[in-house]
């Protein structure tokens, strides 16, 4: 087991206001986000990697471009998960609280892991 301290975290503070620290790893990479009120994140995309975002604590209205080129938009709460995919996309916090979220993001490899995850739990012998 290796447990990695948030001192040992890349820190970041963005000129709006967020706060990011980073837990770079060989294969994926895990950021804890705080975003103040009243921001919006620059609008960004990632060509080879998926983006994975846990809203933690609070609401954030995510919105993104189509393949059609359309925007859409949709408020994301506390406990939802999305997968960001290779779209343009930004988050806004339009309340008056931070708010905080996890992303996670990995180099995919097309194979589809799902069985593994569901099994690969061993228990120790009694």
């Amino acid at each position: 087991m290796e447990i990695i301290r948030k001192e040992s975290a890349l820190h970041k503070e963005k000129p709006d206001g967020t706060r990011v620290d980073y837990y770079l790893q060989p294969e994926y990479e895990l950021h804890y986000n705080e975003i103040p009120p009243k921001t919006t994140q620059e609008w960004h995309l990632h060509q080879k990697i998926e983006e994975v975002v846990f809203i933690v604590e609070g609401s954030l209205e995510a919105e993104w471009i189509q393949e059609d080129g359309n925007k859409k938009k949709e408020l994301i709460q506390k406990g939802d998960l999305v997968r960001v995919g290779n779209s343009f996309h930004t988050f806004s916090n339009n309340s008056n609280d931070t708010v905080s979220f996890i992303v996670i993001k990995l180099v995919i490899s097309g194979k589809n892991n799902s069985q593994t995850f569901k099994d690969d739990k061993v228990l120790p012998k009694q």
